[in-house]
């Protein structure tokens, strides 16, 4: 806990803010980031902060659709060490054991 001078000579005890989420068991392995705003990337992650601010390392971006934003495409970028800030981040995955599934929702052409 920390301790915090208050006005006169009282002291206030904050506690510290705590990750909810545990990344240890994912560090130096391929993690798949997805970001606000639709972006996605994958690397090796190399470290993490409470704030989930994440260090990437070998990154590739996933790159989108031009004409659709939503709609990601089979190019990548290599961005190399990266560093996400971790008020963008949506969604942390594993990329071992993930798989694209098709959208169940979107109707399909009959």
């Amino acid at each position: 806990m920390a301790t915090i001078q208050g006005q006169g000579d009282q002291k206030e005890e904050r506690k510290r803010k705590e990750s909810i989420l545990d990344l240890s068991k994912y560090l130096e392995k391929n993690i798949r980031v997805k970001f606000a705003g639709g972006r996605e990337a994958a690397g090796v992650l190399k470290g993490y902060d409470p704030l989930l601010n994440l260090v990437l390392d070998n990154t590739t971006e996933v790159l989108r659709d031009p004409d659709d934003p939503y709609k990601l495409t089979d190019d990548t970028r290599m961005l190399g060490l990266v560093v996400c800030r971790g008020t963008s981040v949506v969604l942390i995955c594993p990329v071992d054991g993930m798989e694209s599934i098709p959208n169940p929702f979107v109707q399909q052409d009959a």
